[in-house]
């Protein structure tokens, strides 16, 4: 009955892919208190019809600090409806980081993944692709004193070639 049920999932589940675009370049705009950023330029690379990896560089200023950093996440996309996928995919960061008023500069690494929704306007021949995520990350090294775990929500618009 187990295999039954597991070849049955991998079935359904391969009639369900999606078409990852081969290029998109644009910005993922968001973030949160964590310290994450609020920012980021964002290119995704497709591999084959239903992986992806995206590559952002992000910045964020607030009062007290300032980071700028490199997230790499990679993608699994599987299509819901004509133009609507989800996706979700491990990933992690590196940044450095600026503490204005106490002096605190240094380097940090976070570990996680990623999760969302996006519509691809390419099923009506517009090379966009708008899209809602979150990206959970534990920082577990140089947390500037936000402690270990965060999230940063985001909404991305990408151009696609």
């Amino acid at each position: 009955m187990k295999s039954f049920l597991l070849v049955s999932a991998l079935f359904i589940g391969s009639l369900s892919y999606s078409q990852v675009n081969p290029h998109a370049i644009g910005a993922r705009l968001g973030g949160s208190h964590f310290g994450h950023y609020g920012g980021e330029l964002s290119y995704q690379h497709g591999f084959g019809d239903a992986n992806r990896l995206e590559i952002g560089v992000g910045w964020r200023n607030h009062r007290d600090w300032s980071r700028l950093g490199v997230a790499i996440v990679y993608h699994w996309v599987w299509n819901l409806t004509d133009g609507l996928n989800w996706y979700v995919g491990p990933g992690g960061t590196v940044s450095l980081y600026n503490g204005k008023n106490n002096n605190s500069d240094g380097f940090g690494v976070s570990l996680g993944g990623q999760i969302g929704l996006e519509y691809d306007f390419n099923t009506a021949d517009v090379p966009l692709l708008l899209s809602l995520d979150a990206r959970p990350m534990w920082n577990f090294i140089g947390t500037n004193g936000y402690g270990g775990f965060g999230y940063g929500a985001a909404l991305g618009i990408r151009y696609t070639f």
